[in-house]
């Protein structure tokens, strides 16, 4: 397998090459060649079968052949034993055809768990065949960084810099983040956006010296690795639900547009996948934009679900160059518009195709919280509120089409999220204990300017990987 950068001016790379480069040198993201097919027999096949057989079977095409299968398995297999559920990301139905995906039992308590356990492991291996060290820098709304460094701490390969916003995660996050002591994390509250920390960051990797320095990777939803990851859940919630002989639609609660990507790939792999709910807080460009086929970035507002307070989607690149035929162009004059003029206009056999597969609603904070005390009431169930966001997306879709199964994704633990969801049903969510306890250390972080060279700085002097 093969991969080209949406944008065209980048080299075609393997795995292993991509794995490690996260952003393309061009700016672009990378994408394969062409997507696998998974026949409906195999699809079949994975009923039953422990989620780390099923994540292996599904991943193994996407590698190139230095990465041995027997290697993936082992690599799948240790990245889940230690979740807290025996099915990895069970099936809750809450009401009919209407079911919820836990994506929530890893050690952070997030779906980022599920790709970036087994992404730290295939990194570490890939940087000890080839005998190099890496710098991870990831920008984080709130559990991207937390899931990173669980995934890369203590790896004496790796040094992890994970950049946040200031005043804008859940404590909890915040302190999943801040908490642990190992030597090769390091946590920089940023005074800005969330947004503002992933353009820093595009930045560093398009600065080629700064790069080739410190021997930057990224760990972001950028990377190819974590998408094709995430298609995984897709497959295995689907199969219990009856494919392929039966059509399933997701709903996803979605800042930075990697998690409902992930379904769209899994369904141009073959998965029977009927419509994709892409499911916004207030922060809604991606709903605007599928509505009126403009992408317009607005600027962000804080609200209950803080890892969706986005407004520069990055995967929705990926998308795009699809839907424009893979033309990188016309990708390349889209983001030169955005970055000149703040928008660009989606062209419309682009839209149209996009329109085909997904669609949007934007989610506000009463209608979250009205939909967690709904779903407490009727079900007995508590939602996170960015999964609520897709529950209440789910329950709109479900109103036209009754007799397809939509799943919800589950993207966190509710309690992550306590005054959130005492406001909505007056109960505190409990933390699992071994969290709870681990949140009481000391914080450690570093409070700096948005400023690319200020952050460059932090990481240079810190990183081992320039000192080689």
């Amino acid at each position: 397998m093969r991969y080209l950068s949406t944008r065209g001016e980048a080299a075609q790379l393997g795995f292993d090459e991509v794995l490690l480069a996260g952003l393309a040198a061009d700016g672009g993201l990378y994408a394969p060649l062409a997507y696998p097919h998974i026949a409906p027999s195999d699809i079949a096949a994975l009923a039953g079968l422990p989620y780390a057989e099923a994540a292996a079977r599904l991943i193994a095409p996407y590698l190139s052949d230095s990465f041995p299968l027997e290697i993936l398995r082992e690599e799948t297999e240790a990245a889940y034993a230690a979740f807290r559920h025996r099915a990895i990301a069970p099936l809750v139905q809450i009401a009919d055809n209407l079911f919820v995906l836990e994506l929530f039992h890893g050690p952070t308590l997030a779906f980022k768990d599920l790709a970036m356990q087994l992404l730290g492991r295939m990194m570490n291996h890939v940087l000890e065949k080839r005998n190099l060290r890496a710098t991870i820098v990831g920008a984080t709304s709130g559990d991207t960084g937390a899931a990173a460094i669980e995934a890369f701490k203590g790896l004496d390969r790796v040094d992890v810099f994970i950049l946040f916003p200031h005043g804008r995660v859940s404590d909890v996050q915040r302190r999943q983040m801040t908490t642990v002591a190992d030597e090769n994390v390091h946590t920089i509250a940023l005074q800005g956006s969330f947004d503002d920390a992933q353009a820093i960051l595009k930045r560093l990797f398009r600065a080629a010296d700064f790069r080739s320095r410190v021997g930057l990777a990224g760990v972001n939803s950028i990377n190819w690795a974590r998408v094709v990851a995430q298609t995984v859940y897709y497959f295995t919630s689907a199969v219990a639900l009856g494919a392929p002989h039966r059509h399933i639609s997701f709903a996803v609660p979605t800042g930075n547009f990697g998690d409902v990507l992930a379904g769209y790939v899994a369904k141009h792999m073959g998965l029977p996948v009927e419509r994709l709910i892409v499911a916004t807080n207030a922060n809604d460009i991606l709903a605007r934009a599928l509505a009126s086929g403009r992408y317009e970035p607005r600027g962000v507002t804080p609200t209950q679900s803080p890892s969706m307070d986005i407004q520069l989607s990055s995967n929705f690149e990926r998308l795009l160059f699809d839907a424009c035929a893979r033309d990188p162009a016309v990708v390349r004059a889209a983001f030169a518009s955005l970055d000149q003029s703040g928008a660009f206009e989606i062209p419309a056999p682009a839209l149209a195709a996009i329109r085909a597969e997904f669609e949007g609603q934007a989610v506000g904070e009463a209608e979250t919280t009205e939909e967690i005390a709904r779903t407490y009431r009727e079900a007995g169930y508590v939602l996170d509120p960015h999964t609520a966001t897709g529950v209440r997306a789910a329950r709109g879709r479900l109103a036209r089409d009754p007799a397809t199964p939509v799943v919800a994704l589950s993207t966190a633990h509710p309690a992550k999220f306590p005054d959130a969801i005492e406001r909505a049903i007056g109960l505190r969510a409990k933390l699992p204990e071994n969290i709870a306890a681990q949140l009481d250390a000391p914080e450690r972080f570093t409070i700096l300017e948005n400023n690319d060279a200020q952050i460059a700085a932090f990481i240079a002097e810190r990183a081992r990987a320039a000192r080689n």
